[in-house]
């Protein structure tokens, strides 16, 4: 689908809808893709997407660093947008800073009320696109049929118990990110993928087929998971394919990284960290 430089009025009014999956791939100081779940994620007009924040996490510290972002929007229709775009600022007051906080989700939360509105201006979208339903069943059967063949024969703990297991499952939605070499990371919907191993991650990459041959074999990804109980999670690794193992196409995500965004307490969860006392000031 053609990219364009101005959303729509049915674009912004899509945005609008409260129930929906938005997703930004931001770049950390390390140049790696990283992706969290921004349900909040509006348009102010036909050239500027805005987000509300009401949790810290890493996404927000990187864009004042790096403001080069994409972002995803998925409605209940299962329509899809995506896009690039660029920070430029952010309010802790004014309309849209009300607007927000407004809105039943945020209003009626003493916990969770928006503190801080970040704005970006549009570079381009393309949607919506419908999920491409063939190419994703020939994705999940394809990951079905290699998953076995894909596991590494003597694989790291990376992932824990329940994050295999949250990876595995068919009802688990998935997303990979990658930086391309226009500087922008860029978001590929990509449900068939399923763990192969406690450190490998297997897809078959049948659906956006163009978009995953952008991907150079050896660069670092990020992959984000995510249910409609609300559990996600993000692991990052080195991306090798595509290749053909029984005739299937195939790629694979050797994990290294893994980190928890659901709220209350972010963090790291593998490598481990150090833990650290906390003191009283």
């Amino acid at each position: 689908m053609e990219e364009r430089k101005k959303l729509t009025q049915a674009d912004i009014e899509a945005f609008g809808q409260e129930v929906k999956v938005g997703l930004l791939s931001t770049i950390n100081p390390e140049g790696l893709p990283h992706i969290t779940l921004i349900t909040s994620i509006m348009a102010k007009d036909e050239g500027c997407v805005m987000f509300g924040q009401f949790s810290e996490g890493l996404s927000k510290k990187n864009v004042r660093e790096n403001p080069n972002t994409a972002f995803l929007v998925m409605t209940t229709d299962r329509k899809i947008w995506r896009g690039r775009a660029r920070w430029t600022s952010e309010a802790k007051k004014g309309p849209d800073y009300e607007r927000y906080n407004s809105l039943p989700m945020f209003r009626y939360n003493a916990y969770l009320g928006i503190h801080t509105v970040h704005y970006m201006d549009l570079v381009s979208v393309r949607g919506p696109e419908g999920l491409p339903l063939a190419g994703i069943a020939g994705s999940v059967l394809g990951a079905l049929a290699v998953a076995k063949s894909a596991g590494n024969e003597r694989p790291a703990e990376v992932l824990n118990s329940w994050t295999h297991g949250f990876f595995k499952r068919l009802d688990t939605l998935k997303f990979l990110s990658f930086v391309g070499l226009d500087g922008f990371p860029w978001i590929i919907p990509c449900f068939g993928l399923r763990s192969a191993g406690s450190d490998r991650l297997v897809l078959s990459p049948v659906a956006y087929k163009k978009e995953f041959a952008a991907i150079a074999r050896g660069q670092k990804v990020a992959v984000f998971g995510l249910s409609f109980k609300m559990e996600d999670v993000l692991v990052r690794g080195t991306y090798w394919g595509p290749d053909r193992r029984l005739g299937v196409p195939r790629a694979v995500v050797d994990v290294d990284f893994v980190y928890n965004s659901m709220p209350p307490v972010p963090g790291q969860i593998y490598p481990a960290t150090d833990l650290k006392p906390v003191r009283d000031f």
